[in-house]
């Protein structure tokens, strides 16, 4: 299975992980979303959006 360039990408939990799955996604051509309650985590400073709840 493939994702075009452009598809959206969920990632649950926005820490030190998620912050690189999101970089390493973005250098592939595709937008992140992330789902963690923290609003100040790190792969918050490079996702496209966050949601923030739990």
């Amino acid at each position: 299975m493939s994702l075009p360039a452009g598809s959206t990408i969920g990632i649950i939990g926005g820490g030190q992980l998620g912050r690189m799955l999101a970089m390493a996604a973005a250098r592939l051509g595709y937008r992140t979303v992330v789902l963690e309650p923290q609003p100040d985590c790190p792969a918050a400073q490079v996702a496209n959006r966050q949601i923030a709840a739990a």
